[in-house]
């Protein structure tokens, strides 16, 4: 079969062509795949600040969140029942204080709940490896609002 000479002239052009249609659509993938992702993240970012304005804090910015937790809870949610973030949250739960000067509190009792609600919202399947650690803290109402 003989090669017309309109069609080997313009070969560069069909070849061109098919590589610009398989870039944008490898765009598209990735661009559809982005929004989903950032839509999902807005999500959970809004209905955690639902949720903490429920409860009866200041509504969280939702961007903040959303760049801090993203679609999988980021810190809050990697091994929440392990011995190192038990420890490091007990910490936080503490008064304050460095070294010597650190004491045990008791926890007021909304700031554990959020910090539930953000296991709850975030990573559900791993709620169970610290519920009986939050259900073994001695919780109270230590924190004036208002």
């Amino acid at each position: 079969m003989k090669t017309t000479r309109f069609a080997s002239e313009h070969r560069w052009l069909y070849v061109g062509a098919i590589v610009l249609l398989v870039a944008l659509a490898i765009v598209g993938v990735i661009r559809y795949t982005n929004v989903s992702t950032d839509n999902e993240a807005t999500k959970k970012a809004t209905q955690l600040a639902d949720a903490a304005e429920q409860a009866g804090y200041p509504r969280p910015n939702v961007g903040t969140l959303k760049r801090a937790l993203g679609t999988d809870g980021g810190q809050a949610c990697e091994k929440p029942g392990s011995a190192l973030a038990s420890a490091l949250w007990k910490i936080n739960l503490a008064n304050g204080a460095t070294g010597p000067g650190i004491r045990p509190v008791i926890a007021d009792g909304r700031a554990v709940r959020a910090e539930k609600k953000v296991l709850e919202i975030y990573c559900p399947d791993t709620l169970h490896k610290v519920q009986d650690k939050i259900n073994d803290l001695k919780t109270g109402r230590t924190v004036r609002t208002g």
